[in-house]
């Protein structure tokens, strides 16, 4: 088995700050390292409008607005050994926001969309308490080995950082 990553970046969307294939390779990979056993090394990360957004998450999820950062995992037909991981629909434009919002930089904040979206490709969740606490934790854990600091942490107008285990659903990522 190879350790190559691949990522099909697809921009469908005008946005001038897009991080490049290598960097979600990079980011790809960061996660990989966490699920050793994993072949599945492909994925596709498209860049859409938040008009996609809204319409896929409406589409798929019932909630009729547009979103961060939307998961499809990929599911092989019985008999045929795909290494496709699955796809991310990213709407940069409510990432930026949200990076804006909680006073991160936007990098940062697509990266944890990256790690978020990825890990839910892999059967993660936060649908409950237990599970979103592990699924935070291990986000912290990826994202502190690219050396960004807690997302989850709340950050109040003198910028100083709290530790906020009690993230509200709609605060959660929304993947």
């Amino acid at each position: 088995m190879s350790d190559a990553v691949y990522v099909d970046r697809q921009v469908a969307v005008d946005f001038d700050a897009l991080p490049e294939a290598q960097a979600l390779e990079h980011w790809f990979t960061t996660v990989l390292e966490h699920f050793p056993g994993e072949s599945r090394r492909e994925m596709t990360v498209r860049f859409a409008s938040e008009a996609e957004s809204r319409t896929l998450n409406h589409d798929y999820r019932g909630r009729d607005k547009s979103t961060n950062v939307l998961s499809f995992p990929f599911e092989a037909p019985p008999g045929v050994a795909l290494p496709l991981l699955g796809d991310l629909v990213i709407s940069p434009h409510v990432v930026e926001r949200e990076a804006l919002e909680q006073h991160k930089r936007l990098e940062d904040h697509f990266v944890h969309m990256i790690v978020h979206g990825t890990l839910h490709l892999l059967g993660l969740d936060h649908i409950d308490d237990d599970e979103a606490e592990a699924m935070e934790q291990l986000e912290r854990d990826i994202l502190s080995t690219l050396g960004i600091s807690d997302p989850y942490a709340v950050i109040f107008e003198d910028d100083t950082r709290h530790d906020s285990h009690q993230v509200s659903e709609e605060k959660r990522t929304d993947a």
